[in-house]
């Protein structure tokens, strides 16, 4: 798979949203829209080593979640972010300003369920979701044996460590969500993303991510899906990529070779490949 290493950056006006959100785009303007999403704790500096790959043909437009990154801290209203609906407004604001269409929306960890949810509030606005290390629901039901891997007694004890301290819980989950303890180097880069969140926003969000339910919006999604799962992934057991699949209709499963939570991080060649291979034409 070739590389555009000379990622030229593309057109972009810089109104309201895309300030407030730090919003970027590389490739050419005609092409067709990747929209990269990252996950908790990061910034959109997580897609470096995916956007290559797609910059030459594609335009790749990233944005950082409000809160983090270079997103205007100021605009963080914790009331209005009280759950994901306002991140997947963001979402749907960015193409708006951006008069995107057909987008290819490219979304990690918690922003898989914004990006549903924009999904399902404007499904004419998008050509596929490719959802990387998705969990709808990371608790364990017993009403139905659904396990999205944490138990109550698991939140109790995150919610102990955050509350204690946010950066002691960072610094040692940090790798072990990154799951690549034989190159230590990414598990270094994710703390230290970690910890540039203020731990106010890293707390609202963690807890929104952790304790809310977002298998109910799975029948809703009409927009075609491509599902991706990690080895060994220490956030998402391996049964729930199946669940997903299950429940989007129409949607593919991909298993990739990668270990741990952030493959577009630790294996972003991988990554790169199989999102191409699965774009619609």
């Amino acid at each position: 798979m070739s590389i555009d290493a000379g990622a030229r950056p593309a057109q972009l006006t810089r109104g309201p949203v895309a300030t407030k959100l730090n919003v970027t785009a590389t490739g050419p303007e005609d092409g067709p829209v990747l929209l990269l999403a990252h996950g908790f704790g990061c910034d959109q500096g997580m897609w470096d080593g995916v956007v290559p790959y797609f910059s030459g043909d594609h335009r790749v437009v990233r944005y950082d979640l409000m809160g983090y990154g270079q997103s205007d801290f100021a605009a963080y209203d914790p009331a209005h972010y009280a759950s994901l609906d306002g991140h997947a407004a963001d979402i749907l604001a960015i193409c708006a300003e951006l008069d995107l269409h057909d987008v290819t929306l490219v979304a990690h960890s918690v922003s898989t369920m914004m990006s549903v949810k924009a999904a399902i509030a404007e499904p004419g606005r998008f050509r596929q979701l490719v959802l990387v290390a998705a969990n709808p629901y990371f608790m364990q039901d017993s009403t139905d044996g659904y396990d999205g891997g944490f138990s109550d007694d698991d939140m109790t004890e995150v919610a102990g460590a955050l509350d204690s301290n946010y950066f002691t819980w960072a610094e040692a989950m940090a790798p072990v969500i990154m799951g690549t303890p034989e190159s230590p180097e990414h598990g270094e880069l994710l703390t230290a993303s970690f910890c540039r969140v203020n731990p106010d926003v890293a707390r609202q969000l963690l807890g929104i991510m952790f304790t809310t339910d977002y298998r109910p919006l799975l029948p809703q999604v009409t927009t075609p899906t491509v599902v991706m799962q990690c080895r060994a992934d220490a956030m998402v057991p391996p049964h729930v990529a199946g669940y997903l699949h299950e429940n989007l209709a129409g949607s593919t499963l991909v298993q990739l070779q990668a270990l741990g939570h952030c493959p577009h991080i630790s294996a972003p060649e991988e990554t790169a490949a199989a999102i191409r291979t699965h774009l619609l034409p």
